[in-house]
């Protein structure tokens, strides 16, 4: 079996009452979400309701209801949406870079999380987890730690071991650390911060994956 294959795909969110299965309901749901991401972005975490979502949306408040309790389960939904979509574009990324080359499998993760923090509506606020509710997702950044440290394994054709899940969680840790103040000092991220978060990276996965 390939590291690769070792992969399965993650489950739904445990927040989320009603996994559709029918394509309308499946639809539905994603115009929920959609409108919460936007919605985050004009009226921040504590403005947002389900009731607002819903009329973004153009559905009846029984159907937000009928996937989400309340606002915190449905924002929580979104952070996994944003993790799901994360792992499918950072392995995109990588298909571009040369198999075992580490350094540009760490840079298409650094750089995929950059765009989607610069572009995807919401994630500015819901990335893969909810600051102001850190019970609805309490472990966000081990989970994007579990997701790219597979990733890599499979790009460097290496076991997904104790060894590398701590050093990408380690990683990991230190991009969500620096990239905050990155982030707080400029609307896109101050790119002299970016430019010494991505030399932080290279320089500690150096003692790990050369």
């Amino acid at each position: 079996m390939s590291h690769r294959d070792q992969q399965k795909p993650p489950p739904p969110p445990k927040t989320l009452r009603r996994v559709p299965v029918q394509e309308r309901s499946a639809e539905r749901l994603t115009r929920i979400l959609d409108a919460c991401a936007d919605l985050l972005d004009e009226v921040g975490y504590e403005g947002l309701s389900t009731r607002a979502v819903a009329q973004r949306a153009g559905v009846p408040i029984g159907s937000v209801y009928r996937f989400f309790g309340n606002k915190r389960a449905m924002a929580d939904a979104l952070a996994h949406r944003n993790l799901d979509a994360y792992g499918e574009r950072v392995a995109a990324r990588m298909t571009g870079v040369e198999r075992g080359d580490w350094r540009g499998a760490v840079d298409a993760a650094f750089d995929e999380y950059l765009a989607m923090k610069r572009s995807v509506p919401g994630f500015g606020l819901v990335d893969f987890g909810i600051p102001s509710a850190p019970d609805a997702m309490p472990d966000a950044n081990s989970d994007v730690a579990e997701r790219v440290a597979g990733l890599l394994a499979a790009h460097l054709d290496r076991p997904l071991d104790k060894k590398l899940r701590r050093t990408v969680l380690v990683g990991v840790e230190a991009v969500d650390a620096v990239l905050q103040l990155a982030f707080r000092a400029h609307p896109s991220g101050d790119p002299d911060l970016i430019d010494e978060t991505r030399t932080l990276l290279h320089s500690y996965f150096a003692g790990s994956l050369d």
